[in-house]
């Protein structure tokens, strides 16, 4: 089967196509598969079908793959997605990933790149997941807006955004949130190789020597700014596709879906490579 390589937005996606399991566990498609994530940030492999043990050697072949705490799966490196509690000890949580956000924000080194594959789908849009570009999004404000950004310094929590779905915490909740510790950021990250994005997203909880107002019209602005069409991509998910993305730079959330939905996805993580500075 010939396998074909296409662009899908203006600045964010490929997909990829004609492809099947065994055939990802190639270092020739790993090294793709990495270039490509630089290039497009999201990379789609339809149907392409990989079963759990053939995601895991592929994760290791693009990378440190990290144990996954909770996962609900016999092999650590995958976690099961679900809404499930049978399946899940974090499923309760997964309404939290309906708001855009990038996963490790309280970590130093945030993981480098997320698989996510369909194991059952919910056979509607509800579940889709988005992507936002926010190398892209950076790159298109203008000189004077970076400038002043440069300097501007974030902290990022589990609270900030466990409170999205529950407001009004009680006091136990809120106890819980906050045993995960917070953790300051500049707002924009500038790797060593030069590219450069925005921390934002669902987990951003203030911006550091601001009054509130002013810190929440400012993060609110830049996350409308980021998650506009021209940098955005959104993938309705079909059984057994595989879905790879830049998790330092694409922020990501889920199409609501319900408790009891069918919906379930395995995924992998891989370690991240350049602490945040």
């Amino acid at each position: 089967m010939t396998v074909t390589f296409t662009p899908l937005g203006p600045t964010t996606g490929l997909e990829v196509n004609g492809m099947r399991g065994r055939q990802l566990v190639d270092p020739r498609v790993a090294d793709e598969c990495r270039a490509a994530l630089d290039q497009y940030g999201v990379i789609v492999y339809r149907e392409v079908d990989v079963c759990d043990d053939d995601l895991v050697a592929f994760s290791r072949l693009l990378g440190d793959v990290v144990a996954l705490p909770m996962g609900g799966h016999e092999q650590p490196e995958i976690q099961k997605i679900t809404r499930d509690a049978s399946q899940s000890k974090l499923a309760a949580y997964r309404e939290a990933t309906f708001f855009w956000h990038i996963d490790g924000t309280t970590d130093e080194v945030p993981n480098q790149a997320t698989l996510l594959t369909a194991r059952e789908v919910s056979g509607d849009d509800t579940g889709d997941t988005e992507f936002a570009n926010t190398y892209a999004a950076y790159n298109a404000l203008s000189a004077d807006e970076q400038a002043e950004l440069a300097s501007v310094r974030v902290v990022h929590s589990f609270a900030a955004a466990q409170s999205h779905v529950y407001p009004d915490p009680s006091p136990e909740e809120r106890a819980a949130w906050d045993r995960v510790p917070a953790r300051e950021h500049p707002l924009i990250w500038t790797r060593q190789d030069g590219r450069t994005s925005m921390l934002i997203g669902a987990t951003a909880d203030h911006v550091v020597g601001v009054p509130d107002t002013e810190s929440a019209a400012l993060l609110d602005r830049l996350l409308a700014w980021a998650t506009q069409p021209p940098f955005t991509l959104r993938h309705r998910w079909s059984r057994g596709d595989l879905v790879v993305w830049d998790n330092t730079g694409m922020l990501h959330r889920a199409q609501p879906y319900g408790a009891t939905s069918r919906r379930l996805m395995h995924r992998t993580s891989l370690a991240g490579e350049e602490a945040i500075r």
